[in-house]
């Protein structure tokens, strides 16, 4: 798992924990240590407007 610094939105402990739980048999966290904690500390979660409730609610009714 690659982890450059970059915009601290992208930098959130969801994704750090999403990478980890999807390694099957090894993972290798390639970045800075001040990232990963970084990533560890930041709790803060964006509303993601995706339009998948929507979409699935219009399949639906097909």
């Amino acid at each position: 798992m690659v982890l450059p610094p970059t915009a601290p939105m992208l930098l959130t402990r969801n994704l750090l924990y999403t990478g980890i739980t999807r390694a099957k048999k090894l993972l290798v966290i390639v970045g800075s240590p001040k990232v990963v904690e970084y990533m560890i500390n930041n709790v803060d979660s964006k509303h993601r407007n995706t339009g998948l409730e929507y979409k699935l609610k219009k399949l639906a009714n097909k």
